[in-house]
């Protein structure tokens, strides 16, 4: 490319497998957020990681979506030999700190939590999708949402979070971090768990909470214990604007469902995909990453294009594959509901 006019200095990660990924995985990721941004291309300065762009100038809504993206750090413009740092709008609605204090075993890398929901809600732009207005509040579902890492980040950029799990371990760590983080932020909030019953039978300890800030509507969070299959039982006629999930690998966090089987990744989503894709608004995407070891990549659109969904495709969309380990090779893909 031409001699760059901007950098964005990318943010270091705790993983370094992670880190060395980062620079492709970033590139790629704002071509998709930050429509008129052109070429971006991952270059070293004195030994630093930043990301290059052939741009004198960003208007704000560029500059907001280079703000949200999963590794930014700091955007100069390049004037001879020195680099102009320029101040970028600040889009968390939260600490980040939300997300990053948690530290446990499987726990998916923050960055590429944040890159997966980028990427996804970039796919509400793209294809047959509706279009969104910048800022706009979404409700977006994680249907294996775990200790909640993708409903924390909802939250950052503040989206309405709802999620499910067959782990009430997990659920519980969940509610007992948010609960004790927003105390200590002094926010107020409310929280409450409550059991969730249907036709008779309690299923499990259900956790919702509300964030009331400054100037802004109450942002909401909700998670329900269940197997994913369930999903359009549980939530009953609720529909999301986008669904946001790391799906088992096959590996370490295995593909447990609640009644005790174990089943493939590939078989887990073959039954699950279509119920997600009936809670999915029209015009509505999901975005999913997954072990490309245990499912390839054509045999999961055909799935999601069974339920229904149109998987986006393009150079654009098949530069997220990365190596988490030696039995890992992680992608993502994102298919919207048509509208009509």
């Amino acid at each position: 490319m031409a001699v760059p006019r901007c950098l964005i200095l990318l943010a270091p990660s705790a993983n370094h497998v992670y880190a060395g990924q980062s620079p492709k995985l970033s590139s790629a990721e704002l071509t998709l957020i930050c429509p008129g941004i052109g070429t971006v291309a991952p270059t070293q300065l004195a030994g630093v990681d930043y990301l290059a762009a052939d741009l004198d100038s960003l208007d704000g809504p560029q500059l907001a979506a280079i703000s949200r993206a999963s590794a930014t750090m700091a955007y100069y413009l390049v004037e001879g030999d020195l680099l102009r740092p320029v101040a970028l709008p600040r889009t968390d609605l939260v600490d980040d700190d939300l997300v990053t204090i948690p530290k446990y075993q499987g726990k998916t890398n923050e960055q590429f939590t944040r890159l997966l929901l980028n990427v996804t809600l970039a796919g509400l732009e793209a294809g047959p999708a509706r279009r969104r207005d910048d800022g706009q509040r979404l409700a977006i579902l994680d249907p294996m949402c775990g200790r909640g890492t993708t409903l924390s980040t909802c939250w950052l950029e503040g989206h309405d979070a709802f999620g499910i799990d067959d782990d009430a371990k997990a659920l519980e760590a969940m509610a007992a971090h948010l609960s004790t983080w927003l105390r200590r932020k002094r926010l107020k909030h409310t929280t409450r768990v409550s059991k969730l019953r249907r036709e008779g039978r309690t299923l499990g300890k259900r956790f919702d909470a509300e964030l009331r800030l400054p100037g802004a509507e109450p942002l909401t969070m909700a998670a329900l214990p269940g197997d994913t299959r369930d999903s359009a039982q549980l939530w009953g006629r609720k529909t999301f604007d986008a669904i946001v999930t790391d799906a088992p690998y096959g590996v370490v966090h295995g593909a447990h469902t609640g009644s005790g089987a174990h089943r493939s990744p590939a078989g887990l989503l073959a039954e699950a995909v279509p119920v997600w894709a009936s809670q999915l608004r029209r015009g509505g995407a999901l975005g999913m990453s997954w072990n490309t070891h245990g499912l390839s990549r054509e045999d999961l659109e055909s799935i999601l294009a069974e339920a229904g969904l149109t998987p986006l495709t393009g150079p654009q969309w098949s530069h997220f594959s990365h190596r988490v380990d030696s039995s890992i090779q992680r992608d993502l893909v994102v298919a919207v509901r048509p509208v009509d």
